[in-house]
């Protein structure tokens, strides 16, 4: 992929990353049991950028998103629950995508980031709160964490294929059109 092909993948992937983040924002959290719960949509595009980009693409895929999202309609905590949540998310992410698609599928890897993003929450919950019984709430939103991983794992791993299928496709049509 050439420098500029890159660059407009890694725009057109962020911005999805932001509207997935803000329309997560608009609708009603389904967890009415667990406050703080969410789906996670943003999450598609990061395994998406982590299976088609380097490691510091993704990385700064997920920067993009934290500062577009919370300057369109966030706050500074907000801002810090989310990017202890990202990064943590991703770094987990990147650790269990290295062993491998024989060892790890994308819905593994999904169900990583789901629960470190809880995790990175509620650290940063824990340090706010200056007492780490908040992390007692971690069973609860790694149970959700899991669900909502193995959905978003398959929702990525569906739109991967289809990824690949239209990077095939352009790559055969750019192909055709430099031998002409």
């Amino acid at each position: 992929m050439t420098k500029n092909k890159r660059l407009v993948y890694i725009a057109l992937l962020a911005a999805q990353a932001v509207v997935l983040s803000l329309v997560e924002r608009a609708i009603p959290s389904p967890f009415t049991f667990a406050p703080g719960a969410k789906l996670g949509l943003a999450n598609v595009i990061t395994c998406i950028s982590l299976y088609t980009l380097s490691a510091k693409d993704t990385f700064m895929i997920i920067c993009i998103r934290l500062v577009l999202s919370t300057l369109l309609g966030g706050t500074l905590s907000t801002f810090l629950y989310s990017a202890a949540g990202a990064i943590l998310s991703f770094l987990g992410m990147w650790a269990v995508q290295k062993l491998g698609p024989k060892r790890v599928s994308i819905i593994g890897v999904s169900v990583t980031g789901g629960v470190m993003h809880n995790v990175g929450q509620l650290v940063v919950a824990s340090w706010v709160a200056q007492s780490w019984t908040v992390m007692g709430y971690l069973p609860v939103l790694s149970f959700i964490g899991i669900l909502t991983g193995i959905a978003i794992g398959i929702a990525a791993n569906y739109l991967l294929q289809n990824v690949q299928t239209l990077r095939n496709f352009f790559e055969l049509k750019e192909k055709r059109a430099l031998s002409k």
